[in-house]
């Protein structure tokens, strides 16, 4: 449903889709034939603004496709509703290390002949009621299966990245009775049989706002007549339409994206068999270019073989710190241009940047200011925070207006601030210019997350409850720090502790007392992160394990 191609395109709102472009650059990377296929969403998910209270504005975040992509001659049709919805695809093409070219297909519908509800389906990821959703989806997975046949694309297999496209699923078990494009003689015994073996499914969150359910009424109502709902339930659930269930069904390969989430999908489905693939993140996109520039001198090849970044412990502590000085002065340079707030470059610099959703904790550092504001004494701390809540997240929106009354609160204390409509463009400074990443969700409901692989790959390190990549990445006091977690009703106000308990003894006085071990720390976060949490390991997983089952 979202990629991030490049920055001055839309269509992602935050890691899935972050991801999935780091995916797609890879793959041209590794000169694989793999072709993605997204949504135009010409009005992106939201540009975002503050209100004069903290509040959270949205407004339209519009791109022109014409600027960067090809329109294709190519028109599908699609019934929804009894309305004949035209198709067209977008193309645009990222070039690989090598010069491969990968296709990236985005579908729209604002299409001459479609009606003006219609042609609106494609312009705004993830928005509209329930009734939008689905039909969003049935544009992605069916309209998506018949443009690539109508382009002549040779497909052998489908992988569905969480359950928006599994309604692709449903064309294909049309075909289920042919087999290599001749009639078969009789409808086989098990028509699902071959369908798994052409579909891999990728689940990323135990959430269930992001595992979608519809009601069979609509799916009748949107789609009537398009498969029996017998057979439709056996697959997607009795109840409701599951549209992760649907997919997983329907796919011979099955993961999670790291080992712990894994462990929770299994719980979640246990009627599956879930591989585990941990995400990883494309290191050329990713590195600064001051460690790129590092690393192409010490460490040859580091692009090509993420593996020889182990070398990365041989580099000289100087170097590395040079490196990360230029990337902080230049992050705090652009937050004075943005946001007029002037950060102090010798200060150790938090940062907690990402979607802003109440799992993962986002007010979890400002339980007991007294106590925070005692850790920052002497201008020690400093905060910076970003992350866009979506318009329908009560919660989420109502976090991003207490941090802002926060760091009103405090103004002369502690030096805090937001930067607004967090971005591409954001992250990669953020990522590369603090001096700590910050993560503090309630396990296991980070399924993976990749913004620390992309702070450690900077020497940033990692204070993070254990959940996600950083349940198997951290060694403790060698890459960064845990936080400990305790289950229970007061979980907040313990974990908030165990977080002032890491900061006041262990990681500030690390920080301004013992300079050559932290150095040391961050050239094992760089070696660590990126000899192994790369988007090469993790294609190359994804091409012997699951597209060759």
């Amino acid at each position: 449903m979202e990629l991030a191609v490049r920055p001055e395109m839309h269509t992602y709102c935050g890691g899935l889709g972050l991801l999935a472009g780091d995916t797609a650059r890879e793959c041209a990377d590794l000169e694989l034939p793999v072709v993605f296929v997204t949504m135009v969403s010409r009005l992106g998910y939201l540009r975002q603004e503050i209100g004069p209270n903290g509040e959270q504005v949205e407004r339209p975040d519009r791109w022109d496709p014409r600027s960067w992509c090809q329109p294709l001659p190519t028109r599908v049709v699609v019934e929804i509703e009894g309305s004949s919805v035209k198709v067209r695809p977008w193309l645009t093409v990222l070039t690989g290390s090598t010069g491969f070219r990968i296709p990236v297909v985005l579908l729209d519908t604002d299409v001459d002949g479609n009606s003006a509800g219609d042609r609106t389906l494609t312009d705004t990821l993830y928005g509209g009621d329930l009734t939008y959703q689905l039909k969003t989806e049935i544009v992605l997975g069916l309209g998506g299966l018949r443009v690539l046949r109508a382009l002549g694309f040779d497909l052998h297999t489908y992988h569905l990245n969480e359950g928006h496209a599994a309604l692709l699923t449903l064309d294909l078990l049309k075909d289920a009775p042919r087999r290599d494009g001749k009639a078969a003689a009789r409808r086989p015994s098990d028509p699902w049989q071959e369908i798994r073996r052409r579909c891999v499914f990728t689940t990323h969150t135990p959430v269930k706002a992001g595992l979608h359910e519809y009601g069979y009424a609509l799916f009748e109502r949107l789609l009537p007549g398009e498969i029996d709902l017998t057979e439709l339930k056996k697959l997607a659930g009795k109840a409701r339409l599951n549209m992760t269930l649907l997919g997983m069904n329907l796919s011979g390969y099955i993961n999670g994206v790291s080992r712990q989430h894994a462990d929770t999908a299994r719980r979640m489905f246990p009627r599956h068999r879930i591989h585990a693939v941990t995400n990883g993140v494309h290191l050329p996109t990713w590195t600064h270019p001051a460690f790129a520039q590092l690393f192409d001198r010490q460490i040859p090849r580091w692009r090509e073989e993420p593996e020889v970044l182990l070398r990365s412990l041989q580099l000289p502590q100087s170097q590395v710190w040079d490196c990360h000085q230029a990337a902080k002065r230049e992050l705090l340079e652009r937050i004075r241009q943005a946001s007029k707030v002037s950060l102090e470059p010798d200060a150790l610099t938090l940062g907690f940047t990402r979607r802003i959703v109440p799992y993962k904790r986002p007010l979890l550092l400002f339980q007991d200011l007294d106590r925070l504001v005692g850790l920052a004494s002497g201008r020690r701390l400093q905060v910076v925070l970003a992350g866009k809540a979506h318009p329908r997240d009560t919660a989420g929106r109502q976090d991003i207006q207490r941090l802002h009354e926060l760091i009103r609160e405090l103004d002369g204390r502690l030096s805090c601030v937001f930067l607004a409509n967090y971005d591409m463009e954001w992250a990669k400074a953020i990522v590369a210019g603090c001096d700590v990443w910050l993560n503090t969700p309630i396990p296991p409901m980070e399924a993976s997350g990749t913004s620390g692989i992309k702070a450690a790959l900077n020497g940033q390190l990692n204070l993070s409850i254990l959940d996600g990549w950083w349940a198997e990445g951290c060694v403790e006091d060698v890459n960064g720090w845990s936080i400990p977690h305790t289950d229970g009703a007061d979980t907040d106000r313990r974990d908030a502790a165990a977080l002032y308990d890491r900061l006041e003894h262990v990681v500030v006085p690390c920080f301004y007392n013992e300079t050559e071990r932290w150095r040391s720390m961050m050239k094992q976060a760089i070696a660590h992160a990126g000899s192994y949490f790369s988007t090469q390991r993790m294609v190359r997983q994804y091409a012997t394990e699951a597209y060759a089952h």
